[in-house]
């Protein structure tokens, strides 16, 4: 697909994990994304998995204002527009840290890259949204089903997670008048480097280390696919996607 005639994506977090298997995903699709993160490296290796793709690799720490405007100027220079935003750029902070013990420089990070990352990649994809002729386009942030119920130690994690459902429905209201579709994934146990130590040995709420089940991350990438291409008329303001026996329903 000519690239003036395709969707123009733009993926945070795009060089490892969910962030790469949406890109690709898209990329698979006939979409042209700007790939965005911390490391040229693994950008350029995404980037290398649809070697006939359209994308353009743009380093960027979201927790930075001048570089998250950087992003979206290149991405509207090289593609002439933005049609989605896929907020997936996020860390986990320190793993099994009680929060008596969390030190604020960690927590800092954590809210830094997830939460104000995720707001200044939204507003200005939201600038370049309402603007743009034709106006609209959709922005899907990636939650995680600690979105609504929290794994031990995780408090920094948890917290984000939990705002960026408030800012995913704030989003979406203050989009409608402008053509701006908003909503959000959340997503339980996806097999990436992120959540490998799962199928060795996760901390419980009981306090015992037990293995736990995993998904495709592929499955992930296809269900972002599916909320992109929506029209705009349509929204899936929030999906749960998780490895099917995981201990998160019910008492698990």
């Amino acid at each position: 697909m000519d690239a003036k005639q395709s969707k123009i994506a733009v993926v945070t977090g795009a060089g490892s994990g969910i962030g790469r298997a949406v890109a690709v995903e898209l990329l698979r699709a006939g979409w042209s994304v700007a790939l965005a993160g911390r490391r040229p490296g693994p950008l350029e290796e995404t980037a290398a998995l649809v070697p006939d793709g359209a994308s353009v690799a743009v380093r960027t720490d979201v927790a930075r204002p001048e570089d998250v405007d950087g992003l979206f100027a290149a991405a509207a220079a090289r593609f002439g527009r933005v049609d989605l935003l896929f907020n997936n750029a996020g860390t986990f902070g320190p793993g099994g840290v009680p929060v008596e013990d969390l030190p604020y420089d960690a927590w800092r990070h954590v809210v830094d890259t997830n939460l104000n990352g995720a707001f200044l990649c939204a507003q200005a994809a939201y600038r370049q949204m309402k603007e743009q002729d034709p106006r609209g386009g959709r922005i899907i942030n990636n939650g995680s089903v600690s979105a609504h119920t929290p794994r031990p130690h995780s408090v920094a994690y948890t917290a984000t997670k939990h705002a960026l459902t408030g800012l995913t429905k704030s989003l979406s209201l203050d989009g409608r008048p402008y053509g701006i579709a908003v909503g959000q994934i959340d997503i339980g146990n996806a097999a990436t480097d992120m959540t490998s130590r799962m199928q060795t040995g996760a901390l419980q709420a009981n306090g015992e280390l037990a293995p736990e089940p995993v998904m495709d991350v592929a499955d992930v990438a296809r269900t972002v696919r599916h909320m992109a291409e929506l029209p705009l008329e349509a929204n899936v303001q929030f999906a749960t996607v998780l490895a099917t026996t995981m201990p998160y329903v019910g008492r698990g």
